[in-house]
């Protein structure tokens, strides 16, 4: 055999072997990865739906990397202060945190260019979706069992009408807008810091309409004590199945859902990245148990991958930031 030919075949075993010997050499200068505990962040208060979900997600994870997953929250600004924090923490492999959608605009609303969501932390994978839906309570909201009727209920209303969502800026706040201008009817927002006080006024008579997370909503929608009008997206009908979209009731095309994902600080290794988004794949895939535990919280298992996600990112962050201009919506 001449050289030639023998220096190619090392060439090409060399090339095959590269991507294990990265990741090789990355775990014998780190130590095996991971080799000490976790720290997830969750940039909302305890007990809501991204916290519910990491938590969720944080203990399938603990069991496959064979390493402990705390879960440390870091709330306010609708999520803005916790994630401007997050991106700073070192990219060692031993941050992440579960992006929720109320702090895709957070710095649009408050005004304080935290980070930009397009550039300024690394997509890993999505996790779940959480689908929403337009309820009413029937004690103020009579004789509505569709979209096209609660437009009509509003439109012949002799006294101004209100909505109600978890907050300003969030999706359900947006959604409202938009479907205001698509359908032609007016509605004044009145915003509340969260979905359970704004459920509690929904249901308390204060409120008569709410652009809700159906997991806000369920139970008292089963109870009878609210009326699930329309959905945001198909993936809601996995808990409402009854129920049809806003897309099928006149408006197509307007499908969305409010939705959570993985993500770590810019420079973490993309072999610790694509572990983490693997291990995620599997468990939101395959595990059963997962699946059931987040639809049990209002959540539907999602897995895409980091391309996959930060292309979601870029792309609902153009779709709703468009609304937040150009009504001049502002959290300040």
């Amino acid at each position: 055999m001449n050289p030639s030919s023998i220096r190619r075949r090392q060439l090409l075993a060399w090339s095959a072997a590269a991507p294990l010997l990265g990741w090789t050499g990355y775990s014998r200068a780190q130590g095996a990865w991971p080799s000490k505990i976790i720290k997830m962040v969750v940039a909302f208060p305890a007990g809501g739906p991204t916290d519910t979900a990491a938590r969720i997600v944080a203990q399938k994870l603990s069991e496959r990397l064979g390493q402990q997953i705390i879960i440390e929250n870091k709330p306010g600004a609708s999520g803005s202060i916790g994630t401007a924090s997050f991106i700073k923490s070192p990219a060692d492999g031993y941050n992440l945190s579960m992006f929720g959608m109320p702090a895709l605009l957070a710095p649009l609303m408050y005004k304080n260019n935290a980070y930009d969501v397009t550039k300024d932390f690394a997509a890993v994978a999505t996790v779940y979706d959480l689908p929403m839906a337009i309820v009413v309570n029937p004690a103020v909201i009579p004789g509505v069992d569709d979209l096209a009727g609660l437009i009509r209920f509003i439109k012949e209303s002799k006294e101004p009408l209100n909505f109600t969502s978890s907050g300003t800026g969030s999706f359900g706040h947006l959604a409202m807008e938009q479907l205001k201008e698509l359908g032609k009817f007016d509605l004044m927002h009145v915003p509340y810091r969260g979905s359970a006080p704004a459920v509690a006024d929904l249901l308390g008579g204060q409120i008569g309409i709410m652009f809700a997370d159906v997991v806000a909503a369920l139970p008292h929608i089963h109870a009878s004590k609210l009326k699930a009008i329309a959905l945001s997206s198909p993936n809601a009908k996995a808990l409402l199945p009854k129920t049809r979209t806003v897309s099928e009731q006149g408006f197509p095309g307007f499908d969305f859902d409010s939705w959570g994902g993985l993500i770590a600080p810019l420079g973490t290794p993309q072999a610790i990245v694509d572990r983490i988004a693997s291990e995620t794949r599997d468990i939101v895939a395959k595990d059963k148990e997962l699946q059931q535990k987040l639809l049990t919280a209002g959540a539907i298992a999602s897995f895409q991958d980091g391309k996959q996600m930060q292309a979601r990112l870029n792309k609902d962050y153009e779709r709703w930031s468009a609304i937040v201009k150009a009504k001049g919506i502002s959290a300040t």
